[in-house]
């Protein structure tokens, strides 16, 4: 396995993020705004050769995806990989409600009414945690089923073989799935009450298994 740089991006602006909706496996599309930010991240990475790129099966980070690589005057690759593994939490009964009433559902029954507060108390895996429990269906996903999947994405990561000692990857993410990798990877340097903008850049250093977060929502 190489070591080599991992250039993360949220995608750009949706509808549902306007509305403050979850956003999770459901899907909305990229708004003026986000298509206009998505460009700007693209002139922003123009110059970094990318040898490969990753994107979840959701059409915002699939249109994200190929904005930047179409903007991209140093990369050979025109398509991302995209694979389920990479998509944004399963919020189950939850998706598409407003984000703030959906979270006082999961959180307040543990004196954690908002997101911000079970990120403060506890942590991230927690606030999944509570997610799935707070779920009428139990379908959404807990820390284990998410972690279970998304490690299946990093693993397809470090393990590809068109990735040598040196180079650059692309990965666009997703919000909650951007702060669930800067808190297990960053040993605390951050501050994951913030969400990262959309377009932001979070860069990531790969040695083999090892990642450790270098710069996060830049």
């Amino acid at each position: 396995m190489a070591k080599f740089t991992l250039y993360v991006v949220r995608h750009g602006q949706t509808y549902f993020n306007i509305f403050n909706k979850l956003q999770g496996w459901s899907n909305s599309p990229l708004t003026t705004k986000g298509i206009s930010g998505a460009k700007d991240t693209a002139k922003r990475l123009s110059n970094i050769k990318f040898v490969q790129a990753y994107c979840s099966d959701t059409t915002r980070a699939e249109d994200t995806a190929k904005i930047i690589l179409n903007g991209n005057s140093a990369s050979d690759i025109n398509e991302p990989v995209v694979s389920p593994d990479f998509r944004e939490q399963f919020y189950g009964y939850f998706e598409g409600l407003n984000m703030d009433e959906a979270w006082y559902e999961a959180g307040a029954p543990h004196g954690v009414p908002t997101f911000k507060d079970i990120v403060t108390k506890y942590n991230i895996n927690t606030a999944k945690d509570y997610m799935k429990e707070a779920d009428p269906f139990h379908m959404a996903e807990n820390a284990e089923d998410y972690w279970k999947r998304l490690d299946q994405g990093l693993s397809m990561i470090t393990h590809d073989k068109k990735i040598k000692d040196g180079d650059n990857a692309l990965l666009i993410s997703h919000g909650n799935t951007l702060l669930s990798l800067v808190e297990r990877f960053s040993d605390g340097q951050y501050d994951m009450t913030k969400r990262p903008a959309n377009g932001s850049i979070t860069k990531m250093s790969v040695d083999g298994d090892q990642i450790k977060v270098t710069d996060y929502n830049k």
